[in-house]
Protein backbone atom coordinates (compact mmCIF):
# COMPACT_ATOMS: atom_id res chain seq x y z
CA UNK A 1 0.00 0.00 0.00
CA UNK A 2 1.19 3.50 -0.58
CA UNK A 3 2.67 6.02 1.91
CA UNK A 4 0.52 9.04 0.26
CA UNK A 5 -3.58 8.44 0.98
CA UNK A 6 -5.30 8.10 -1.81
CA UNK A 7 -8.59 9.46 -2.53
CA UNK A 8 -11.97 8.41 -0.96
CA UNK A 9 -13.54 5.63 -2.67
CA UNK A 10 -16.91 6.17 -3.73
CA UNK A 11 -18.12 3.51 -6.05
CA UNK A 12 -21.53 1.90 -4.96
CA UNK A 13 -22.02 -1.89 -3.32
CA UNK A 14 -18.48 -1.09 -1.33
CA UNK A 15 -18.52 -3.58 1.60
CA UNK A 16 -15.47 -3.19 3.72
CA UNK A 17 -14.26 -6.09 6.24
CA UNK A 18 -12.23 -5.27 9.06
CA UNK A 19 -9.94 -8.79 10.30
CA UNK A 20 -8.78 -12.09 8.11
CA UNK A 21 -9.75 -14.55 10.51
CA UNK A 22 -12.21 -17.30 9.52
CA UNK A 23 -14.81 -14.75 10.62
CA UNK A 24 -13.64 -11.72 8.32
CA UNK A 25 -13.05 -14.57 5.22
CA UNK A 26 -16.64 -15.82 5.79
CA UNK A 27 -18.25 -12.61 5.79
CA UNK A 28 -16.20 -11.01 2.95
CA UNK A 29 -16.75 -14.85 0.58
CA UNK A 30 -20.28 -14.16 1.37
CA UNK A 31 -20.79 -10.75 0.34
CA UNK A 32 -18.70 -10.83 -2.87
CA UNK A 33 -20.82 -13.77 -3.90
CA UNK A 34 -23.83 -11.22 -3.27
CA UNK A 35 -22.37 -8.83 -5.71
CA UNK A 36 -20.75 -6.50 -3.90
CA UNK A 37 -17.54 -4.85 -4.30
CA UNK A 38 -15.02 -5.74 -0.97
CA UNK A 39 -11.92 -4.93 0.39
CA UNK A 40 -10.88 -7.08 3.26
CA UNK A 41 -8.23 -5.72 6.00
CA UNK A 42 -5.91 -7.90 7.95
CA UNK A 43 -2.97 -6.55 9.99
CA UNK A 44 -1.04 -9.34 10.49
CA UNK A 45 0.71 -10.43 7.33
CA UNK A 46 -1.40 -13.27 6.81
CA UNK A 47 -4.57 -14.66 6.86
CA UNK A 48 -6.37 -17.40 9.37
CA UNK A 49 -6.68 -15.04 12.86
CA UNK A 50 -5.55 -17.34 15.45
CA UNK A 51 -5.21 -20.74 13.46
CA UNK A 52 -2.32 -20.39 11.59
CA UNK A 53 1.12 -21.88 10.76
CA UNK A 54 4.61 -20.68 10.47
CA UNK A 55 8.02 -21.79 9.25
CA UNK A 56 10.59 -23.44 11.93
CA UNK A 57 13.46 -24.25 9.96
CA UNK A 58 12.55 -26.90 7.15
CA UNK A 59 8.95 -27.57 9.20
CA UNK A 60 6.21 -26.18 8.68
CA UNK A 61 4.50 -25.50 12.04
CA UNK A 62 0.60 -24.99 13.20
CA UNK A 63 0.92 -22.48 15.99
CA UNK A 64 -1.79 -25.16 17.80
CA UNK A 65 -3.86 -28.19 17.07
CA UNK A 66 -7.26 -27.41 15.78
CA UNK A 67 -10.20 -29.78 15.24
CA UNK A 68 -13.67 -29.89 14.52
CA UNK A 69 -16.55 -32.12 14.51
CA UNK A 70 -19.24 -33.70 11.94
CA UNK A 71 -21.97 -31.37 13.31
CA UNK A 72 -19.70 -27.47 12.37
CA UNK A 73 -21.34 -27.34 9.58
CA UNK A 74 -20.45 -24.02 8.82
CA UNK A 75 -16.74 -24.76 9.18
CA UNK A 76 -17.59 -28.04 6.65
CA UNK A 77 -19.25 -25.72 4.29
CA UNK A 78 -15.33 -23.32 4.74
CA UNK A 79 -13.70 -26.16 4.27
CA UNK A 80 -15.81 -26.80 0.72
CA UNK A 81 -15.53 -23.10 -0.08
CA UNK A 82 -11.74 -23.10 -0.29
CA UNK A 83 -11.41 -26.06 -1.95
CA UNK A 84 -9.88 -27.99 1.39
CA UNK A 85 -12.51 -30.31 2.74
CA UNK A 86 -10.54 -33.23 1.71
CA UNK A 87 -7.33 -31.90 3.26
CA UNK A 88 -9.30 -32.37 6.40
CA UNK A 89 -11.25 -35.56 6.50
CA UNK A 90 -13.36 -36.74 9.36
CA UNK A 91 -13.15 -40.08 10.89
CA UNK A 92 -16.08 -42.50 9.59
CA UNK A 93 -17.06 -43.05 13.24
CA UNK A 94 -16.10 -41.09 16.44
CA UNK A 95 -12.79 -43.19 18.07
CA UNK A 96 -10.90 -41.53 20.46
CA UNK A 97 -8.43 -43.50 22.64
CA UNK A 98 -8.17 -42.60 26.03
CA UNK A 99 -4.90 -43.49 28.18
CA UNK A 100 -5.10 -43.05 31.95
CA UNK A 101 -1.80 -43.36 33.60
CA UNK A 102 -2.96 -42.82 36.63
CA UNK A 103 -4.51 -45.95 37.67
CA UNK A 104 -3.78 -48.13 41.06
CA UNK A 105 -3.09 -51.24 38.70
CA UNK A 106 -1.05 -49.62 35.92
CA UNK A 107 -1.84 -47.96 32.47
CA UNK A 108 -5.08 -48.38 31.28
CA UNK A 109 -6.14 -47.73 27.78
CA UNK A 110 -10.17 -47.07 26.87
CA UNK A 111 -12.25 -46.16 24.25
CA UNK A 112 -15.23 -43.22 23.56
CA UNK A 113 -16.50 -44.74 20.29
CA UNK A 114 -20.10 -45.00 18.97
CA UNK A 115 -22.01 -47.24 16.81
CA UNK A 116 -24.78 -46.52 13.84
CA UNK A 117 -27.43 -46.70 16.65
CA UNK A 118 -29.72 -43.83 16.49
CA UNK A 119 -28.64 -41.36 19.60
CA UNK A 120 -28.67 -42.05 22.26
CA UNK A 121 -28.07 -45.57 22.41
CA UNK A 122 -25.13 -44.68 19.32
CA UNK A 123 -22.60 -44.69 22.67
CA UNK A 124 -24.17 -47.03 25.11
CA UNK A 125 -22.07 -50.02 24.00
CA UNK A 126 -19.06 -47.63 24.48
CA UNK A 127 -19.86 -46.29 27.98
CA UNK A 128 -20.77 -50.07 29.12
CA UNK A 129 -17.39 -50.74 28.74
CA UNK A 130 -15.70 -47.48 29.63
CA UNK A 131 -12.73 -48.54 31.72
CA UNK A 132 -12.45 -45.29 33.63
CA UNK A 133 -15.23 -44.82 35.33
CA UNK A 134 -16.78 -47.58 38.23
CA UNK A 135 -19.99 -49.55 36.99
CA UNK A 136 -21.99 -46.80 39.44
CA UNK A 137 -20.12 -44.07 37.73
CA UNK A 138 -21.13 -44.88 34.04
CA UNK A 139 -24.95 -45.46 34.97
CA UNK A 140 -24.85 -41.83 36.53
CA UNK A 141 -23.29 -40.46 33.30
CA UNK A 142 -25.96 -41.99 30.86
CA UNK A 143 -28.65 -40.32 33.85
CA UNK A 144 -27.29 -36.87 33.44
CA UNK A 145 -26.84 -37.29 29.53
CA UNK A 146 -30.83 -37.51 29.93
CA UNK A 147 -31.09 -34.93 31.76
CA UNK A 148 -28.88 -32.85 29.53
CA UNK A 149 -31.23 -33.89 26.21
CA UNK A 150 -33.94 -31.97 28.08
CA UNK A 151 -32.31 -28.57 28.29
CA UNK A 152 -32.51 -25.77 26.26
CA UNK A 153 -28.71 -24.19 26.18
CA UNK A 154 -30.31 -20.69 24.95
CA UNK A 155 -32.26 -20.60 28.21
CA UNK A 156 -30.71 -17.34 30.33
CA UNK A 157 -30.49 -19.21 33.20
CA UNK A 158 -28.30 -22.16 32.17
CA UNK A 159 -25.88 -19.20 31.28
CA UNK A 160 -25.94 -18.07 35.01
CA UNK A 161 -24.53 -21.12 36.36
CA UNK A 162 -21.54 -23.04 36.08
CA UNK A 163 -21.12 -26.42 34.29
CA UNK A 164 -19.78 -28.26 37.89
CA UNK A 165 -22.88 -26.89 39.87
CA UNK A 166 -25.29 -28.67 37.43
CA UNK A 167 -23.10 -32.01 36.96
CA UNK A 168 -22.86 -32.29 41.56
CA UNK A 169 -26.81 -31.65 41.39
CA UNK A 170 -26.67 -34.89 38.74
CA UNK A 171 -24.74 -36.95 41.18
CA UNK A 172 -21.53 -36.84 38.96
CA UNK A 173 -18.35 -37.79 41.35
CA UNK A 174 -15.13 -35.95 41.05
CA UNK A 175 -13.66 -39.33 38.91
CA UNK A 176 -16.80 -38.63 36.36
CA UNK A 177 -16.15 -35.30 35.75
CA UNK A 178 -12.33 -35.82 35.24
CA UNK A 179 -12.78 -38.96 33.09
CA UNK A 180 -15.73 -37.86 31.02
CA UNK A 181 -17.19 -34.47 31.31
CA UNK A 182 -13.49 -32.50 31.13
CA UNK A 183 -11.92 -34.56 28.91
CA UNK A 184 -14.74 -33.36 26.38
CA UNK A 185 -15.69 -29.69 27.79
CA UNK A 186 -11.82 -28.70 28.57
CA UNK A 187 -10.59 -29.22 24.97
CA UNK A 188 -14.26 -27.47 23.47
CA UNK A 189 -14.74 -24.61 25.93
CA UNK A 190 -11.24 -23.96 27.14
CA UNK A 191 -12.29 -23.93 30.66
CA UNK A 192 -12.96 -26.89 33.34
CA UNK A 193 -16.19 -27.34 34.68
CA UNK A 194 -16.58 -24.85 37.74
CA UNK A 195 -15.40 -21.96 34.99
CA UNK A 196 -17.85 -23.17 32.13
CA UNK A 197 -21.47 -21.61 31.33
CA UNK A 198 -23.56 -24.25 31.63
CA UNK A 199 -25.40 -23.12 29.44
CA UNK A 200 -22.43 -23.40 26.75
CA UNK A 201 -21.71 -26.56 27.78
CA UNK A 202 -24.92 -27.72 27.51
CA UNK A 203 -24.80 -26.59 23.35
CA UNK A 204 -21.51 -29.08 23.09
CA UNK A 205 -22.88 -31.58 24.55
CA UNK A 206 -26.29 -31.87 23.54
CA UNK A 207 -24.96 -30.85 19.80
CA UNK A 208 -22.23 -33.39 19.45
CA UNK A 209 -23.42 -36.08 21.51
CA UNK A 210 -26.94 -35.75 21.24
CA UNK A 211 -28.05 -34.66 18.64
CA UNK A 212 -27.71 -36.88 15.55
CA UNK A 213 -25.35 -40.70 15.87
CA UNK A 214 -22.59 -39.29 13.93
CA UNK A 215 -22.37 -35.31 14.90
CA UNK A 216 -18.87 -35.74 17.26
CA UNK A 217 -17.01 -37.43 14.55
CA UNK A 218 -13.73 -35.78 14.67
CA UNK A 219 -12.57 -33.95 11.79
CA UNK A 220 -8.87 -32.29 11.90
CA UNK A 221 -6.14 -30.49 8.78
CA UNK A 222 -3.36 -33.54 7.27
CA UNK A 223 -1.94 -30.55 5.84
CA UNK A 224 -0.21 -27.22 7.85
CA UNK A 225 -3.29 -24.70 9.26
CA UNK A 226 -1.82 -21.89 6.96
CA UNK A 227 -2.69 -24.09 3.92
CA UNK A 228 -6.20 -23.62 4.22
CA UNK A 229 -7.09 -20.30 6.34
CA UNK A 230 -4.41 -18.35 3.78
CA UNK A 231 -3.35 -20.01 0.76
CA UNK A 232 -6.36 -21.50 0.28
CA UNK A 233 -8.51 -18.81 1.58
CA UNK A 234 -6.63 -16.02 -0.22
CA UNK A 235 -7.41 -18.01 -3.78
CA UNK A 236 -11.42 -18.20 -2.86
CA UNK A 237 -11.09 -14.40 -2.07
CA UNK A 238 -9.33 -13.70 -5.27
CA UNK A 239 -11.47 -15.65 -7.14
CA UNK A 240 -14.73 -14.01 -5.96
CA UNK A 241 -12.97 -10.45 -6.56
CA UNK A 242 -12.22 -9.77 -3.09
CA UNK A 243 -9.33 -6.99 -2.88
CA UNK A 244 -7.43 -8.69 0.30
CA UNK A 245 -4.71 -6.34 2.31
CA UNK A 246 -2.51 -7.46 4.11
CA UNK A 247 -0.06 -5.66 6.84
CA UNK A 248 -3.07 -3.10 7.01
CA UNK A 249 -3.91 -2.33 10.28
CA UNK A 250 -7.31 -0.17 10.65
CA UNK A 251 -6.80 3.26 12.56
CA UNK A 252 -10.90 4.60 12.24
CA UNK A 253 -13.87 2.92 11.71
CA UNK A 254 -16.21 6.45 11.08
CA UNK A 255 -19.55 7.79 9.94
CA UNK A 256 -19.14 9.24 6.20
CA UNK A 257 -21.18 11.24 3.74
CA UNK A 258 -24.21 10.35 2.61
CA UNK A 259 -24.81 7.28 5.68
CA UNK A 260 -21.44 5.95 4.54
CA UNK A 261 -18.86 4.69 6.56
CA UNK A 262 -14.84 6.02 6.28
CA UNK A 263 -12.58 3.55 7.18
CA UNK A 264 -8.74 4.79 7.65
CA UNK A 265 -5.55 2.17 7.13
CA UNK A 266 -2.51 3.75 6.99
CA UNK A 267 -1.95 5.60 3.39
CA UNK A 268 -5.24 5.34 2.55
CA UNK A 269 -8.94 6.13 3.50
CA UNK A 270 -11.84 3.97 2.18
CA UNK A 271 -15.56 4.83 2.20
CA UNK A 272 -17.93 2.01 2.50
CA UNK A 273 -21.98 0.95 2.28
CA UNK A 274 -21.30 -1.45 4.68
CA UNK A 275 -18.53 -2.71 7.17
CA UNK A 276 -17.90 -5.80 9.38
CA UNK A 277 -15.61 -5.23 12.20
CA UNK A 278 -14.51 -9.23 12.37
CA UNK A 279 -11.45 -8.12 14.75
CA UNK A 280 -10.91 -9.32 18.53
CA UNK A 281 -13.36 -7.94 21.44
CA UNK A 282 -10.91 -5.31 22.77
CA UNK A 283 -9.95 -4.05 19.25
CA UNK A 284 -13.55 -4.05 18.25
CA UNK A 285 -14.30 -1.40 21.40
CA UNK A 286 -11.83 0.62 20.45
CA UNK A 287 -12.90 1.18 16.68
CA UNK A 288 -16.42 1.03 17.36
CA UNK A 289 -18.05 4.68 17.13
CA UNK A 290 -19.90 6.07 19.71
CA UNK A 291 -23.42 4.66 20.19
CA UNK A 292 -22.93 1.72 18.20
CA UNK A 293 -23.96 -0.43 21.09
CA UNK A 294 -25.57 0.73 24.44
CA UNK A 295 -23.06 -0.35 26.96
CA UNK A 296 -19.58 -1.03 24.95
CA UNK A 297 -18.03 -1.76 28.09
CA UNK A 298 -19.21 -5.13 28.23
CA UNK A 299 -16.85 -5.99 25.32
CA UNK A 300 -13.89 -5.64 27.87
CA UNK A 301 -15.47 -7.55 30.54
CA UNK A 302 -15.89 -10.93 28.09
CA UNK A 303 -12.40 -12.06 29.38
CA UNK A 304 -9.79 -14.45 27.57
CA UNK A 305 -8.53 -18.09 27.88
CA UNK A 306 -4.94 -19.29 26.68
CA UNK A 307 -3.96 -22.09 25.15
CA UNK A 308 -0.38 -24.21 25.56
CA UNK A 309 0.67 -25.98 22.42
CA UNK A 310 3.63 -28.10 23.61
CA UNK A 311 5.91 -29.64 19.67
CA UNK A 312 8.02 -32.72 20.32
CA UNK A 313 10.45 -34.03 17.31
CA UNK A 314 11.73 -37.59 18.22
CA UNK A 315 14.24 -39.44 16.26
CA UNK A 316 12.05 -42.52 16.04
CA UNK A 317 8.28 -43.23 15.51
CA UNK A 318 6.62 -43.55 19.16
CA UNK A 319 2.72 -42.98 18.77
CA UNK A 320 0.97 -45.68 16.43
CA UNK A 321 -2.24 -43.68 16.71
CA UNK A 322 -3.10 -40.59 15.31
CA UNK A 323 -4.12 -38.71 18.47
CA UNK A 324 -5.01 -39.77 22.16
CA UNK A 325 -6.36 -38.18 25.13
CA UNK A 326 -4.60 -38.70 28.83
CA UNK A 327 -5.74 -39.02 32.22
CA UNK A 328 -3.84 -39.09 35.40
CA UNK A 329 -1.43 -37.02 33.42
CA UNK A 330 -0.75 -32.89 32.53
CA UNK A 331 -0.80 -33.97 29.07
CA UNK A 332 -4.26 -33.62 27.48
CA UNK A 333 -4.27 -34.06 24.35
CA UNK A 334 -1.78 -35.55 21.61
CA UNK A 335 -1.87 -35.78 17.85
CA UNK A 336 0.98 -37.05 15.32
CA UNK A 337 1.86 -33.85 13.05
CA UNK A 338 4.52 -35.60 11.33
CA UNK A 339 3.59 -35.54 7.67
CA UNK A 340 1.48 -32.38 7.98
CA UNK A 341 4.62 -30.42 8.73
CA UNK A 342 7.13 -32.17 6.75
CA UNK A 343 9.40 -34.14 9.29
CA UNK A 344 11.19 -36.43 8.08
CA UNK A 345 13.67 -37.97 10.45
CA UNK A 346 11.54 -39.39 12.97
CA UNK A 347 7.54 -38.39 14.69
CA UNK A 348 6.38 -34.65 15.54
CA UNK A 349 4.36 -34.85 18.32
CA UNK A 350 2.21 -31.91 19.58
CA UNK A 351 0.36 -31.76 23.01
CA UNK A 352 -2.39 -29.01 23.08
CA UNK A 353 -3.10 -28.00 26.99
CA UNK A 354 -6.20 -26.33 26.82
CA UNK A 355 -7.38 -23.87 29.88
CA UNK A 356 -3.64 -23.44 30.45
CA UNK A 357 -3.44 -20.45 32.59
CA UNK A 358 -1.30 -21.91 35.93
CA UNK A 359 1.33 -22.76 32.81
CA UNK A 360 1.04 -20.58 29.91
CA UNK A 361 4.19 -18.19 31.28
CA UNK A 362 6.09 -21.17 32.24
CA UNK A 363 9.71 -21.25 31.23
CA UNK A 364 10.68 -23.58 27.95
CA UNK A 365 12.73 -25.12 30.44
CA UNK A 366 10.11 -25.70 33.03
CA UNK A 367 7.84 -26.91 30.20
CA UNK A 368 10.67 -30.02 29.31
CA UNK A 369 11.01 -30.91 32.49
CA UNK A 370 7.57 -31.51 33.17
CA UNK A 371 6.59 -33.01 29.67
CA UNK A 372 9.16 -35.01 28.70
CA UNK A 373 9.02 -37.37 31.39
CA UNK A 374 5.15 -37.45 30.96
CA UNK A 375 5.65 -38.22 27.36
CA UNK A 376 7.56 -41.24 28.54
CA UNK A 377 5.39 -42.64 30.93
CA UNK A 378 2.29 -42.50 28.77
CA UNK A 379 4.29 -43.57 25.99
CA UNK A 380 7.00 -46.61 26.43
CA UNK A 381 8.60 -46.16 23.16
CA UNK A 382 9.78 -42.71 23.91
CA UNK A 383 12.03 -43.68 26.22
CA UNK A 384 14.71 -44.74 24.60
CA UNK A 385 13.90 -42.09 21.80
CA UNK A 386 16.35 -38.93 20.79
CA UNK A 387 14.73 -35.71 21.30
CA UNK A 388 15.64 -33.07 18.38
CA UNK A 389 13.87 -30.41 19.17
CA UNK A 390 11.45 -29.26 21.86
CA UNK A 391 9.21 -25.91 21.83
CA UNK A 392 6.35 -24.26 22.98
CA UNK A 393 3.49 -21.93 20.96
CA UNK A 394 1.17 -19.73 23.44
CA UNK A 395 -2.14 -18.38 22.79
CA UNK A 396 -2.54 -16.21 25.70
CA UNK A 397 -5.74 -14.73 24.03
CA UNK A 398 -6.55 -18.02 22.16
CA UNK A 399 -10.75 -18.00 23.40
CA UNK A 400 -13.14 -15.53 25.00
CA UNK A 401 -13.64 -17.68 28.55
CA UNK A 402 -16.87 -19.10 28.29
CA UNK A 403 -17.28 -18.26 32.14
CA UNK A 404 -20.77 -18.07 33.87
CA UNK A 405 -22.47 -15.03 32.51
CA UNK A 406 -21.09 -14.06 29.26
CA UNK A 407 -23.76 -14.87 27.37
CA UNK A 408 -25.31 -11.70 28.57
CA UNK A 409 -21.99 -10.22 27.35
CA UNK A 410 -21.64 -10.81 24.06
CA UNK A 411 -23.56 -8.81 21.31
CA UNK A 412 -25.43 -9.52 17.93
CA UNK A 413 -24.14 -8.93 14.61
CA UNK A 414 -25.96 -5.49 14.33
CA UNK A 415 -25.11 -2.55 15.96
CA UNK A 416 -27.02 0.65 16.37
CA UNK A 417 -24.74 2.49 13.56
CA UNK A 418 -26.63 1.54 10.77
CA UNK A 419 -24.44 -0.38 7.91
CA UNK A 420 -21.83 -1.51 10.80
CA UNK A 421 -21.70 -4.84 11.88
CA UNK A 422 -19.54 -7.40 14.10
CA UNK A 423 -18.21 -10.96 13.33
CA UNK A 424 -15.45 -13.02 15.42
CA UNK A 425 -15.94 -16.01 17.63
CA UNK A 426 -16.78 -13.86 20.55
CA UNK A 427 -19.93 -12.29 19.46
CA UNK A 428 -23.54 -14.32 20.25
CA UNK A 429 -23.36 -17.49 17.99
CA UNK A 430 -24.81 -19.67 20.96
CA UNK A 431 -21.16 -21.57 20.60
CA UNK A 432 -18.45 -21.42 22.52
CA UNK A 433 -15.06 -20.01 21.02
CA UNK A 434 -14.73 -22.58 17.80
CA UNK A 435 -13.92 -22.59 13.96
CA UNK A 436 -17.62 -23.19 13.81
CA UNK A 437 -18.79 -20.22 16.19
CA UNK A 438 -16.11 -18.21 14.21
CA UNK A 439 -17.35 -18.84 10.92
CA UNK A 440 -21.21 -19.04 11.66
CA UNK A 441 -20.54 -15.12 13.19
CA UNK A 442 -19.24 -14.42 9.17
CA UNK A 443 -22.79 -15.74 7.82
CA UNK A 444 -24.35 -13.77 10.28
CA UNK A 445 -22.37 -10.47 9.84
CA UNK A 446 -23.00 -10.97 5.98
CA UNK A 447 -26.54 -11.89 6.35
CA UNK A 448 -27.29 -8.57 8.10
CA UNK A 449 -25.23 -6.43 6.41
CA UNK A 450 -26.98 -7.84 2.77
CA UNK A 451 -30.08 -7.35 4.77
CA UNK A 452 -29.82 -3.81 5.60
CA UNK A 453 -28.68 -2.91 1.85
CA UNK A 454 -31.73 -4.88 0.49
CA UNK A 455 -29.98 -7.34 -1.07
CA UNK A 456 -31.44 -10.69 -1.64
CA UNK A 457 -29.29 -13.94 0.12
CA UNK A 458 -30.24 -17.21 1.51
CA UNK A 459 -28.37 -18.76 4.02
CA UNK A 460 -25.42 -20.95 3.12
CA UNK A 461 -26.45 -23.63 4.90
CA UNK A 462 -29.76 -23.50 3.76
CA UNK A 463 -28.87 -23.53 0.36
CA UNK A 464 -26.64 -26.26 0.93
CA UNK A 465 -29.93 -28.39 2.33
Amino acid sequence: MSDEPTPARTAPGHAVVVGGGLAGITAALRLADSGLRVTLLEGRPRLGGLAFSFKRGDLTVDNGQHVYLRCCTAYRWFLERVGGAHLAPLQPRLDVPVLDVGHPRGPRLGRLRRTALPVPLHLAASLAGYPHLSLAERAGVGRAALALARLDPADPALDGIDFATWLTRQGQSPRAVEALWDLIGVATLNATAPHSSMGLAAMVFRTALLSDPGAADIGWAHVPLGELHDTRARRALDAAGVRTELRAKVTAVLPGPHGRWVVDVPGERLEADTVVLAVPQREAHDLLPHGALDDPGKLLDIGTAPILNIHVLYDRAVLRRPFFAALGSPVQWVFDRTDASGYTDGQYLALSQSAAGDEIDEPVSVLRDRYLPELERLLPAARGAKVRDFFVTRERTATFAPTPGVGRLRPGARTHAPGLHLAGAWTATGWPATMEGAVRSGFTAAGAALSALGRPHVHPLEEAA
